[in-house]
Order: C-alpha cells, then structure tokens, then sequence
C-alpha cells in the first residue's frame, strides 16, 4: 500500500473563523469559499438543464387526475425514489398515484415485460420508472403498445439507443446539458418535482388559501437515498445531502428515517452522512435483498411513528439475517481465493461463483472483495433459466477508481458477441446475467479487457491521507466539528489521517475488534481497529495508525476516538 498525503496550492477564503487544519482538509477538497461551505438551497444547478423535464412535467400535468403508477427498483435508492415521488406527486395534486416494486427474485430489474403485464392489472394510464428504466426497450415497448405513457427517470448510464419512452429524464443521456451526471436516482425524481410545481406555479395554481409545497421538507429521502446509492458527492449532491441530514437532526423527517436510524443505534439529532450509510441503509436494502422492498418503502411512506418503529423492526430482523448469510458467503469466498494464485501478473479481476450464494447478497460479497484486493470484483449466484431452458447466473461487480465498469461490460460485450444475456450498470458498479455454461469464458473475457484498457498502475493500491492531527485537535469539540463539517462521502472523503502512538493498553472486543488506548504527547485517547482481533506484539508499544477522528457514544458518555485503517510496528 502506497501512502500519499493530499495537498493543496489553493489557499481558502472563509468569513467564518475556521481552524487552521479544517481549512485545509476543506481545500483539498476543492472547497474554498462560504458559498461552497454554506451550500445554500438557492445554489442547486437549475432544474431547466435536465434534458427531457419540459417533455416529462408537460405529460403528467395532463395525467393529475389519472391513474399514475410508479414502478421502482428494490434498493434504498429506488425504495427513497419511490417514496418521494409518491410523497410529492400527491402534495403536487396527483390523486391516483401508486407504485410497484419488482420482486428481484421473480421478476429481476427494471421494467420488464412480465412487470409491464403485472402493472397492466392496475389499469395505469402513466408508468414513471424510478431509478431504473434507461435500459427497458421491450418493456416499454410493450407498455406503448398497450396505450400506456412510460416517463423514465433514472441515472444509469444509457446503452448506444435509448427506449421509446413518451419521455426521459437522465443526466446521462447523451445530449443533456445538466452539470452533475452524479445525481442518484432520487436526486432525479426531486428535479422532477421541482420541475413539476414551477410549471404549475406558472399556471396559477398556487395561491394564499393554497399555498405552494416545500419541496425542501422531502429532502430527507433525497439525503437516504443519495448517500446509501454511494454516488460522488459533487458540491450538488452534497447540497441535496447537508438540507436533508439537517431535517433528520431536527426531527423533521418522515418517521421512518428517524426508526431505521435508532433501530441501527444512532441518534437522529446527531445524524451524520455515514449513519445513513450504515445504519439507516442497510436496513432499508435488507428488504430488497432478502424478501419484498415494499415494505421497506411503506416504512419510508407512513406517518404513524409506531407503525413505522414496527416495520423498522422487521426490516433490522431481515438485515441481522442478512448479516449472517454474508458472513457464510465470505467465508466461502475467502476458502475459493485460497485456491486461486492472486498475483498482479496472472490476475487483473476476479469472478467468483457459489451455486448456495444468495443472490440478493452478492453485490455485499463483491464490494467487500474489491476493498480487500484492490481489483475490479464480479460475483455470481444461480439466477434460474432462460426461455430455451439454459440455466443462468446473475452477477454483481464493483470497481475501483480509473476502471468504469459498466464500460468494462459494454467492451467486453462488443468483442464477444451473445456472451452476456443483458448487463447495465454505471462506473463503481453493475449487474449482468449470462449462461451458466458461459462462466469461465466470461471471467477471461473480464480479465482480458481489464489488460488492454486498464493501465497497471491503476491496480496498485494507493490510500490518500490529509497528514498528521496535531495533539491538541484530539478532542471532543474537534471531532464533532469534522463530522458535522460536510456530508462525507464518495469522491468526497471523510478526513483520514496519519500519526504515530504509543500504545498504553489493548483488549479484543467481541473476538473480532481491537481496542487500543493510545498517546502522543500529552494527548491520550481512545482508538478502535474493527476486525482486527488478534492482540499486538506484547513489546509493539510504538505503532502509526492511518486514522479517521469519530466520535463514540457508550452509555451516554461521548469522547473523541480514532477508528483505525491501518496500523504497523514502529
């Protein structure tokens, strides 16, 4: 692992009195101004940019008083698209509007045929795919041919040709003016709303016996959604995320949000990017993963706080289960590596295989390989047969910085024809579904593309650290500023930094953590390494520690700790 410190020759300009150190994490980060700081609502790029909202806001303003029927993907940002539109589209004067959400183990992703035949049931006279749809030609065709209007929103990257949709809002579509291309789906659908209520502003709709509504107040979902979606926090996104993670800490927030949160054991009034990211949002995924996201999205929908305590409840059960059948997938993983030679010059990526993976876990194994081998990763699970009666896999990869994988598939697709059943999918991750007969020639095919569009050094691994944190930032107050500053996040990182301890005394935490108490100078404080059990060396009392300064919470007391990445010997 190469060690690079982050560095910056811009020299920030805050009216506000900031600590030496915060201003340079911030400028590092290309922040260098109040209003980049601030991130003030009025400073969201206009919704006049996303190509295909006049056509999408023009065809549902004819549709208020019709059947609309929203169709949604099973993960927390398709669960948080749906909510929200749902939410709005109503506040907004829609009155028939209702949603379905795929089953991803009968009916697998976006709107299929078969989807298209189930929501013809409800008699819709308008379907709005959320976070999917960019990719559905014959399902859309299909819902055309029955007379149903189809508005795709979505964020995926679109194949060569575009579906036949009646409109399309995506800002990757080719040809879309719209400055961030990293809006996560319910980013996508919050534009639609706001594109939506100026129309009908302009119309006169809005008055002082009924007044406009706040869009702002749903931007809680938008922060859930955005930041389980792991899209790069642009300044737009983190925008979207700091408004929604300050109605959560305000208890302004849909009930919901506020029961996955304490369901997972985090406070709400101290919500911060990554308490959604891994307490709120794997309890939401966990539904989709492992049983129906409906009821993760009914969870997001009532505004009963006990009905929504109660589904919380159920949905941390399927995660806890959820847990344990990757911990089980892992280790299966961990005992197929221990077979293969992992060495640079015989392996760029790695396809792995289990006929007992689940198949709603695997993108979970996959993300984890990836971090642990520093490669593109591609998992695969039985996924049933196809219409010949051919047994296939569906495989979930995850990539790493300067390797797009939805790229990657798109080439591998070219140069080998019929190899790949269906893929989508956008640069860090992607799905795809092959024949199972196909496996091997695939994981070559995966493998041989990597080597010719990838250069070497994109595969050794290079952590990046803002330095060392002088003694005296090793404080409560300190580290409450760091995680209140910004909305951490992807291509965005929380502070990581580098320091050199003496260790004063160590024990192991549930046989898998290590926790440290650790000096420098006169500071003395609290670390923990998770997943790192094993005891150090009795005479290893000089360590550094590559670091992230948090904030732990234990029977009501709060003190400053480190929670380590990486440690060695001095």
């Amino acid at each position: 692992m190469q060690l690079r410190q982050r560095s910056s020759s811009s020299v920030p300009v805050f009216t506000q009195p900031l600590h030496p150190v915060l201003q340079r994490i911030l400028a590092v980060r290309g922040v260098a101004s109040d209003e980049q700081l601030q991130l003030p609502l009025a400073g969201l790029l206009p919704p006049a940019t996303l190509k295909g909202l006049d056509d999408a806001v023009a065809l549902l303003l004819m549709m208020r008083t019709k059947r609309v029927l929203i169709v949604a993907d099973y993960d927390a940002d398709g669960a948080t698209s749906c909510a929200l539109a749902m939410v709005g589209l109503r506040q907004l004067g829609f009155a028939h509007a209702d949603y379905l959400v795929p089953n991803r183990f009968e009916f697998g992703y976006g709107l299929t045929p078969p989807i298209v035949e189930l929501a013809r049931a409800k008699n819709p006279d308008v379907l709005i795919t959320v976070d999917n749809g960019i990719a559905s030609h014959a399902g859309i065709a299909l819902a055309r041919q029955y007379g149903i209007e189809v508005v795709v929103t979505d964020h995926h990257l679109p194949a060569a040709t575009l579906p036949a949709a009646s409109a399309i809002v995506n800002p990757n579509q080719p040809g879309c003016g719209f400055a961030s291309k990293a809006l996560a789906g319910v980013g996508v659908v919050f534009y639609l709303l706001l594109g939506l209520r100026k129309a009908l502003r302009e119309g006169g709709e809005f008055s002082d016996t009924k007044p406009e509504p706040n869009l702002a107040s749903l931007l809680d979902l938008v922060a859930l959604g955005t930041v389980a979606d792991v899209v790069p926090l642009d300044d737009n996104n983190r925008c979207l995320v700091k408004h929604g993670l300050a109605l959560i800490r305000q208890r302004r927030c849909r009930p919901g949000i506020t029961a996955l949160l304490e369901v997972g054991g985090r406070d709400p009034a101290r919500c911060v990017a990554s308490d959604l990211g891994f307490a709120a949002g794997p309890r939401l995924n966990a539904a989709g993963r492992l049983d129906d996201m409906s009821l993760g999205i009914e969870c997001l929908l009532t505004d009963d706080p006990l009905q929504a305590a109660t589904m919380a409840q159920q949905l941390d059960a399927l995660n806890r289960d959820r847990k344990l059948i990757e911990q089980e997938m892992q280790d299966s993983a961990l005992q197929q590596l221990e077979t293969l030679t992992l060495s640079d010059e015989e392996h760029a990526s790695l396809c792995l295989y289990d006929s007992s993976w689940h198949q709603g876990v695997i993108g979970l194994l996959a993300s984890r390989l990836k971090d642990r081998l520093h490669c593109p990763v591609l998992v695969f699970a039985d996924a049933g047969v196809d219409a010949d009666g051919e047994p296939l896999v569906k495989g979930s990869a995850r990539s790493i910085a300067g390797i797009h994988m939805r790229d990657l598939l798109d080439s591998v697709a070219t140069h080998n024809p019929g190899l790949l059943d269906k893929f989508g999918g956008h640069a860090m991750a992607a799905g795809l579904t092959l024949a199972k007969k196909h496996f091997d020639v695939f994981a070559a095919a995966i493998d041989a593309e990597v080597r010719r569009n990838v250069d070497p050094g994109v595969l050794q691994r290079e952590t990046w650290h803002d330095g060392e944190l002088p003694g005296e930032c090793l404080t409560l107050p300190f580290a409450e500023q760091l995680r209140l500053l910004m909305p951490w996040g992807q291509q965005f990182p929380e502070p990581l930094f580098l320091g050199d301890f003496t260790i004063r005394n160590q024990r192991v935490l549930a046989e898998r953590h290590l926790k440290l108490s650790v000096t420098t100078g006169a500071a003395v404080i609290d670390a923990i390494a998770f997943q790192q059990a094993p005891l150090l060396q009795a005479d290893a009392r000089r360590v550094r520690l590559l670091y992230k300064l948090d904030v732990n919470e234990y029977r009501g007391e709060r003190a400053p700790q480190l929670v380590v990445e990486h440690l060695e010997y001095l």
